[in-house]
């Protein structure tokens, strides 16, 4: 097990600037927080080997490859016992078109975000989710029409209260 590391406003900064360009050079990326390459490369290093950077993605533009729903689903269980809640979690784990799964407070369980090509194609994924009997008591479905605000990085200069 690593231990935690101490991050300054460098690795920070280091961290902000990966998320806008995971593919960007250590180059530029020394350039852009203020070290010279050698250096840069060792913080990156360390903040993958801490667990602080977990991967790179590409962004796919997936309107150029397909048209495609998003539907966000309330789902509230019958039971509230810790089973339950484990059985439901590992029954959908492996669904590819579930890319979220959040357990929420409030009037209901869990909410889910699917990614289906239209409408036809997620009720019969629901269906077949519920077809498994794992517990679901009843769900809501909200089929997004347009997405204005979506982005793809966390504000950490925010949260971690960084100038």
């Amino acid at each position: 097990m690593t231990e935690a590391l101490r991050l300054d406003r460098i690795d920070i900064n280091i961290l902000v600037q990966l998320q806008k360009d995971g593919r960007m050079t250590n180059v530029k990326l020394a350039d852009a927080v203020g070290l010279s390459p050698s250096p840069c490369l060792q913080r990156v290093k360390r903040l993958e080997k801490a667990g602080y950077i977990t991967g790179y993605r590409a962004h796919i533009n997936l309107t150029k490859l397909t048209d495609s729903v998003t539907v966000f689903t309330e789902v509230t269980l019958s039971d509230h016992r810790r089973e339950d809640f484990v059985k439901f979690e590992s029954s959908i784990r492996n669904i590819d078109e579930i890319l979220e799964c959040h357990l929420v407070s409030g009037g209901y369980d869990y909410l889910l975000r699917f990614l289906v090509r239209n409408v036809t194609h997620y009720q019969e994924l629901i269906e077949s989710i519920i077809d498994r009997n794992i517990g679901i008591e009843k769900y809501f479905s909200y089929i997004v029409i347009k997405s204005p605000i979506m982005k793809g990085t966390m504000p950490l200069r925010s949260l971690l209260n960084v100038d």
